[in-house]
């Protein structure tokens, strides 16, 4: 390459890389994948490296991240964060590590310490005195968004530490893939875009402008390294690792002290499969030298430690052929497609299916049934489809007009990327994907009745909704192929021991839409009994903290149809009674108060909530002019901060006690 060559590409990737920078750092929201862009950005490295001339100051080589994104207010960061040089193969581990030698005087072995580099988002903590001030997101390293109110509704955070020192602690806000998982069905369901992956999710629900939302989502913390002016707190990594264990925070405890760089490399080796066990993302490990001072003489480049560098696995991804594409279901009448591909290894695992998404996504992909295509695991667990092989042209699958199920026309609601079967009263797949649900742990939690007895139960024509289950008996389940008496026996007595559910379980289980478990729970706290819940008007119901207008109008609307009132009518007539709470209450003396519990209390909050129910009062997750009380124990964060704001009556265990035994009353 010549240098009019070499100068119009590097003009090429700045350009591809710096698009790439906003759409990971800026929006979440990566168009390519990390293996992908490692690649290009190693290419303009090379390149750089090889012409000199060309390097400019805003080269991504010489940069970290990009700018903010608009919404928070901008925070210049005390010490810069600094990104990583990364290797994907273990010559050049070895070639850093030779380099590092060289800067030891004694040329002995180096102490590392070898961890797994979250995929989440990094933030820094600043605490004075042991109090946290701020929270950041990195930004560009220099310049980060000021989301301290987002940062203090993660519990993993401490906000008061267990030693009044000055510290920051840098470390990584992360989603864990069950939740994540969980999150997108609820996305799905409800017609949300659904997030790529738990980095996206985990950033999407911590730059929320309502820190309600964010308090809401299942994120964590692992803190990795912290920074202090008191040289005698640490004096090395592992000491401060340790140091952060020690004053409340969540430390990954998969990290190792090695004493050479082959055993960095035998611990890389073994969490490139062992990730896969894992309930967070990973896409690699970090290796740092552990002897601070040494840290401090090997420096850093403009963008990068010389005393650290990341070691990224190599890429999940595998080619296949798309030989079909399955349409489902769910119990909403939501119709997603399903990749059916030529049997493949991926991951330790052989892959025949992935996920589509939606049609919109097979449109912007341009897939079609003959297509070769790339699939990778998703957050290292669920395969999907990435794209296809270029000049392949077999058209675009053609978005369905009807239900494969029942045959009703489908439709799509204004704002959302789901097709739906409106056909909820004779679509099969609907009524049986409700039948499961009713059935499943998060609802009813019937032991046994799952998608193969409830597919047999239907073929005998033996029930057409989940009112039906409560009419069977041990002869009907006898009827089953496979199905012996006494498993006969143990699933009528499991659908038996259902009849006397919690309200929230009863409302989650009735499937309706924009109705989760959380949002049922809040119905249930407010409304003593069913008959209260049906005759509940809309003016009521969104005036409750929790219950937006969707919501509210899906209830109402669901209790308003006959098909569903006739259901609910079978329901009683087999005895199923569900409880207007599962605390009994015992006296009135909270009436009409509603309290919020903040912090760390001496036991677990489920405890102080039946507490307050049982002497008839209510609890909230978040704070208003409404709110009676905060129950306030260590490191309250910003439910206390806005309680105070509001002067809403602040009590600590103590005070809630004698209150609860009316000797603290108002």
């Amino acid at each position: 390459m010549d240098f009019t060559q070499a100068q119009k590409r590097s003009q090429e990737l700045r350009s591809i890389i710096k698009e790439n920078n906003e759409a990971y750092y800026v929006f979440d929201a990566p168009k390519i994948t990390d293996f992908e862009y490692d690649e290009l950005y190693r290419e303009l490295k090379r390149i750089e490296e090889e012409f000199p001339l060309l390097i400019t100051p805003d080269s991504p080589t010489q940069k970290v991240g990009d700018k903010t994104i608009e919404g928070f207010n901008e925070i210049k960061h005390k010490y810069r964060l600094y990104s990583l040089d990364n290797s994907n193969n273990y010559d050049d581990l070895r070639k850093w590590y030779e380099r590092v030698q060289k800067e030891n005087s004694d040329n002995q072995n180096i102490e590392m310490v070898v961890e797994l580099k979250i995929d989440g988002l990094s933030c820094a903590l600043s605490y004075e005195n042991g109090i946290l001030k701020l929270g950041a997101t990195r930004g560009n390293g220099i310049i980060g968004e000021n989301i301290t109110e987002n940062i203090q509704v993660i519990d993993s955070i401490p906000k008061k530490l267990s030693k009044p020192i000055n510290l920051e602690v840098r470390g990584e806000v992360y989603m864990p893939v069950s939740s994540f998982e969980k999150l997108n069905e609820e996305n799905i369901e409800n017609g949300i875009k659904e997030f790529a992956n738990p980095r996206n999710a985990a950033a999407g629900s911590l730059r929320q402008l309502d820190a309600a939302i964010t308090a809401k989502r299942d994120l964590h913390f692992f803190a990795y390294t912290a920074i202090s002016e008191d040289r005698e707190l640490f004096k090395t990594h592992k000491q401060a690792l340790d140091l952060l264990s020690e004053l409340g925070f969540e430390v990954n405890p998969n990290h190792k002290l090695v004493k050479n760089i082959d055993e960095a490399i035998q611990e890389c080796a073994y969490w490139e499969n062992e990730r896969f066990n894992l309930d967070y993302a990973t896409d690699g490990m970090v290796i740092k030298i552990n002897d601070i001072s040494f840290q401090n003489e090997l420096g850093y480049t403009s963008r990068a430690p010389k005393w650290a560098t990341a070691f990224k696995f190599p890429p999940e991804e595998v080619w296949t052929k798309l030989v079909g594409i399955e349409l489902g279901v769910g119990k909403t009448g939501a119709v997603t497609p399903v990749a059916l591909l030529e049997p493949v290894q991926l991951a330790g695992t052989t892959v025949k299916r992935a996920s589509l998404h939606n049609f919109d996504e097979i449109q912007r992909l341009s897939l079609n049934i003959g297509n070769e295509v790339l699939i990778k695991k998703a957050a290292e667990i669920i395969p999907k489809v990435i794209r296809k092989r270029e000049n392949e042209d077999f058209g675009v699958y053609e978005t369905p007009k009807y239900c494969p199920s029942c045959g009703a026309e489908l439709i799509k609601p204004e704002g959302e990327v789901v097709l739906y079967c409106p056909n909820n009263l004779n679509c099969p797949a609907q009524l049986k994907g409700k039948i499961e649900y009713w059935a499943s742990k998060e609802a009813m939690d019937i032991d046994g009745i799952g998608e193969s007895i409830v597919e047999k139960l239907w073929d005998k024509n033996l029930i057409r909704d989940f009112a039906d289950l409560y009419a069977l008996t041990i002869n009907d389940f006898m009827q089953l192929d496979l199905v012996k008496e006494k498993s006969a026996d143990n699933l009528y007595k499991a659908i038996q021991q259902s009849k006397n559910p919690t309200m929230t379980k009863f409302l989650t289980a009735l499937s309706i839409k924009h109705i989760g478990k959380e949002t049922a729970d809040i119905i249930a706290n407010e409304f003593p009994s069913l008959e209260n819940i049906k005759n509940a008007e809309f003016e009521r119901l969104v005036q409750i903290p929790g219950i937006g207008e969707k919501a509210a109008k899906s209830l109402l609307g669901y209790f308003k149809d006959e098909s569903n009132r006739t259901i609910l009518a079978k329901l009683e007539q087999y005895g199923v009674n569900p409880k207007g709470s599962a605390v009994e209450k015992v006296s009135d003396i909270f009436e009409g108060k509603t309290f919020v519990i903040t912090g760390t209390l001496s036991q677990p909050r489920n405890v102080f909530e039946e507490k307050i129910k049982q002497l008839g009062g209510k609890t909230s997750s978040s704070v208003s002019k409404k709110t009676s009380y905060v129950i306030a124990g260590e490191n309250p964060g910003s439910k206390f901060d806005k309680a105070s704001a509001l002067g809403v009556i602040i009590l600590n265990e103590r005070d809630f006690i004698l209150l609860s035994e009316g000797k603290n009353n108002e």
